[in-house]
């Protein structure tokens, strides 16, 4: 199982500007490259808030959404679960369902909880470029990785996206 955090942020590190923030600002590249990588793994692992800025279900993967107001497991519609459990749990059920590359697609506080618990294995991060001054990161809390990068790429026009590899 390798789990992939897959974030585009801008040139001051911020996903977001507040919570309810729609992700339309980074390039039609970047949109793509979100499309092709989550559909290549088969699943996403997001927060519900994360969720609700989407346009809806996105088709030919499945999204696990966590709300603390879910069950363990509750498949609501197909290809749509939300789920309470902590994440290495997620992961182990998700391996168990045949996931082998599970795509972390955010926001900060998810990404935070698999960070604190060590189970994120790669990154893959497009520098968009805008800044917004303040906003969300992509952790909230102090995270300690150590990362090792294995490419850049220029992403669009303006854009790159930065591969790393988290050491363990």
């Amino acid at each position: 199982m390798k789990l992939t955090l897959l974030m585009a942020q801008t040139l001051d590190g911020k996903i977001a500007k507040d919570r309810d923030h729609f992700p339309d600002w980074t390039e039609k590249a970047d949109k793509k490259l979100f499309v092709k990588v989550t559909k290549e793994s088969g699943v996403m692992i997001m927060g519900r808030t994360t969720f609700e800025t989407l346009p809806g279900k996105l088709p030919g993967r499945l999204h696990v959404i966590l709300s603390r107001k879910a069950g363990e497991w509750d498949e609501v519609e197909e290809n749509v679960v939300f789920t309470s459990l902590n994440p290495a749990k997620i992961l182990a059920k998700l391996e168990s369902l045949g996931f082998t590359n599970p795509i972390l697609a955010g926001g900060t506080t998810i990404n935070t909880l698999f960070a604190r618990e060590n189970l994120i294995d790669e990154m893959i991060i497009t520098i968009s470029p805008l800044i917004f001054g303040e906003g969300m990161g992509v952790f909230s809390r102090e995270i300690s990785l150590e990362l090792e990068l294995q490419k850049v790429e220029p992403l669009g026009e303006n854009s790159a996206t930065f591969y790393y590899r988290v050491k363990k």
